[in-house]
């Protein structure tokens, strides 16, 4: 387990240092909070705090697995609950991603190969009682995927954010 996490901090690296500007340390190990179905929680030390964040893949029974897109939620001491889909496709400029989650349209902006949800109260308001989450992506040639995030597990991995990140 120990290096797949160590693989998601890479990942899950490059947003956190696109929205902080502080580069992640080299040697930093993610500690495991739990798995809960198809929700994995951790932790990790950052600029003296602890981050904690929970992630699941799209299409995935073990979010450790594979190399789908990561949908994260992360706490971090100037942000809470902040909710990011990464490895996703190139997004074109100005794009506004869809995300149905439950019976919730969200909307989330998009960087690269990475999008944030405008709304972070908002979504995970609609995570926590719902099955499933659904991204519609643009497809090749103009048409559209979908990434389907599977919820199961998502309220206990929250909780455990929660317990290892009080707010203050």
């Amino acid at each position: 387990m120990r290096l797949s996490l160590s693989l998601l901090f890479a990942v899950l690296s490059i947003p956190a240092f696109a929205a902080t500007k502080t580069p992640p340390a080299a040697s930093v190990t993610p500690k495991e909070l739990g798995r809960f179905n198809h929700w994995i929680a951790a932790t990790y030390p950052q600029n003296g705090h602890t981050v904690c964040y929970a992630f699941t893949r799209a299409g995935s029974d073990d979010p450790a697995t594979g190399n789908g897109p990561i949908l994260t939620v992360t706490d971090r001491p100037d942000g809470r609950d902040q909710v990011a889909i990464s490895g996703g496709p190139s997004y074109p400029k100005d794009f506004t991603l869809p995300v149905q989650v439950g019976t919730t349209a969200l909307d989330f902006y998009t960087s690269g190969h990475d999008a944030f949800a405008r709304d972070n109260k908002a979504a995970i308001a609609a995570m926590l009682p719902a099955s499933s989450a659904v991204a519609k992506v643009p497809g090749p040639k103009g048409g559209q995927s979908s990434l389907t995030f599977s919820l199961d597990g998502f309220t206990a991995a929250h909780d455990a954010m929660d317990k290892a990140c009080p707010a203050h």
